[in-house]
């Protein structure tokens, strides 16, 4: 785990299933909530929440300023560290664009398909959310 210090830093790691994507520091840490984007800055209340899809911004710290696109899994704040367990994580030059609008016209259509069935309606727009953050991540490279 990345050190923490007394000079308002944050240790802040990403996980997925897979590897650890950083472990560094950052001064605030912006991330996509399921309910919306929150900042973690040093000393925050201690917070666990669902995370949704959409981009990490890492400033100040070891990490200067970073992005990464999550997708779904939790957060946990604590006053000293940040630490996001993804479903998804991404580096934007790991995003494959093409594929990613592949993945967006696929849920369009899926979307377009469930009729009256809400649990196909909300895959399919969990989805599509997915695939345009993805695209937005990899348009900021």
């Amino acid at each position: 785990m990345a050190e923490t210090n007394t000079h308002g830093q944050l240790a802040v790691r990403i996980v997925t299933p897979d590897r650890v994507l950083i472990d560094t520091t950052a001064a605030a840490v912006e991330l996509p909530a399921i309910s919306g984007y929150l900042e973690a800055l040093y000393g925050a209340a201690p917070l666990l929440a669902e995370l949704g899809a959409g981009e990490v911004k890492l400033h100040g710290g070891n990490s200067g300023d970073a992005k990464f696109f999550v997708a779904w899994g939790f957060v946990e704040v604590l006053p000293e560290r940040v630490t996001i367990l993804a479903e998804t994580a991404l580096k934007p030059t790991e995003i494959d664009s093409a594929q990613a609008q592949q993945q967006l016209a696929d849920a369009q259509k899926d979307w377009s398909e469930a009729g009256d069935d809400a649990e196909k309606y909300d895959y399919a727009r969990a989805e599509i959310r997915v695939a345009e953050e993805k695209i937005a991540a990899s348009n900021d490279r």
